[in-house]
């Protein structure tokens, strides 16, 4: 009967190891491979959990350790063990800013209801046994799998197999030679997620490199709905890079060594609210991701606030510059079938604003550090019946796009 019981036990604990995008582990063959598994779940949460000068609860049930500036997960990165912390950018991008006649709504992180973190500390979500253990090893534990950005010629070509099963797209994305980086505000949703293993996402990517040589190098940011990864259906603040076409490097937020953090309101992966109405209320929050020229580090800044930066020692093609800009929607399934996961509002973009989901005031950084309307943006949508995206020029939003829909339905297949 004890026998029994172990190998039961085994059993539930292998099923827990579930893949971030949904595909289930093969169980261990053993007790002793368990033992090892959790060994190795410890190591990481010892690398991870940092020793925090204080802790907040948050109403949305996080646990935010407000961990030293200098203690944080980046500085495990080899290269960047002597580092020295940039606190501010040497210089912000020029430009006109474009001016809207609609009343911007603030966002908020719902962690601040409980308290804020000191001076020269950081806000980290803590990391749980649970949340490894979700992940189908604790080395691919936040991080992507590879191919996991729009791949132009398998969305748009029929005929060639898309790299990116179980995902779709809904974007829009410029070429810019030595680009800079990329500014835009992204309207804040709360999208229904049709299985947990799902995800929902807008975000920007910033790219060079390419999948054919295995070097791409990505920057990226925006919002998600993961309930695999975050436990619960709150659209959140993240961010994620890699420098070899998300193979081994790179992770969501903090997970892993490299984006160096300096401010200590913002949390990284942190619950933001209020949500957008069907019809009603809008809330935006703009991005900004930017190269300094001087030092060379890709900067990220939220609103008005400096977040931090990915220091340009851990890239290849992202030392010197991007040359392509991409802004939209994506979801992720494992399902077998369409999923009806929804895009943004999950509303198609016909419905303009107030009911489909935007990025608006979108702009690049050119190699002079000038903020400018991009041009020649394309459009890209796998399955325009399922998902699908507009783009144009207004008074009111700049250079923009109208993006999402609700997946599975009576037009998609």
């Amino acid at each position: 009967m004890a026998a029994t019981r172990a190998c039961l036990v085994v059993l539930v604990v292998a099923l827990t190891f579930l893949c971030l995008d949904g595909r289930a582990a093969a169980a261990p063959a053993t007790a002793g491979s368990l033992a090892q598994r959790r060994q190795e779940v410890q190591s990481l949460l010892r690398r991870l959990n940092k020793p925090a000068l204080a802790t907040i609860q948050s109403p949305d049930g996080d646990v935010i350790d407000c961990v030293h500036i200098s203690k944080q997960p980046a500085f495990d990165h080899p290269l960047l063990k002597n580092h020295t912390i940039q606190m501010r950018p040497s210089y912000h991008p020029g430009g006109i800013y474009h001016n809207s006649n609609i009343a911007p709504h603030p966002i908020t992180q719902t962690w601040h209801q409980n308290g804020k973190c000191p001076k020269n500390t950081i806000p980290i979500r803590r990391t749980n046994e649970d949340d490894v253990l979700r992940a189908i090893s604790v080395d691919r534990y936040g991080k992507k799998r590879p191919g996991s950005i729009p791949n132009t010629s398998s969305i748009n070509d029929p005929n060639t197999s898309n790299i990116m099963s179980g995902h779709q797209y809904a974007i829009a994305s410029s070429n810019v030679d030595k680009c800079h980086g990329t500014k835009a505000t992204f309207n804040l949703w709360q999208p229904t997620i049709g299985r947990d293993n799902d995800f929902s996402l807008t975000q920007l990517w910033i790219v060079g490199g390419s999948y054919e040589g295995n070097d791409l190098n990505t920057i990226e940011a925006g919002w998600q709905v993961y309930p695999n990864f975050y436990k619960d259906n709150n659209p959140r603040l993240f961010i994620y890079w890699t420098r070899d076409a998300y193979e081994s490097t790179g992770c969501y937020n903090l997970k892993c060594s490299g984006f160096v953090q300096m401010n200590n309101q913002i949390a990284i992966g942190g619950t933001l609210s209020p949500v957008s109405t069907y019809g009603g209320a809008q809330y935006d929050f703009d991005i900004l991701v930017w190269k300094d020229p001087k030092e060379g580090n890709w900067w990220l800044q939220m609103g008005s606030d400096y977040v931090g930066y990915w220091p340009s020692s851990i890239f290849t093609y992202l030392a010197d510059s991007a040359s392509t800009i991409q802004w939209g929607g994506e979801i992720a399934s494992s399902d077998l079938g369409q999923t009806s996961t929804d895009m943004g509002s999950g509303h198609f973009p016909e419905e303009g604003f107030g009911k489909a989901s935007h990025v608006k005031n979108i702009q690049v950084v050119d190699s002079s550090n000038i903020l400018k309307p991009p041009s020649d943006v394309t459009t890209i949508a796998g399955q325009r019946s399922c998902y699908n995206v507009h783009n144009g020029i207004s008074d009111n939003l700049g250079t923009y796009i109208f993006y999402g829909g609700p997946g599975k339905n009576s037009n998609c297949p």
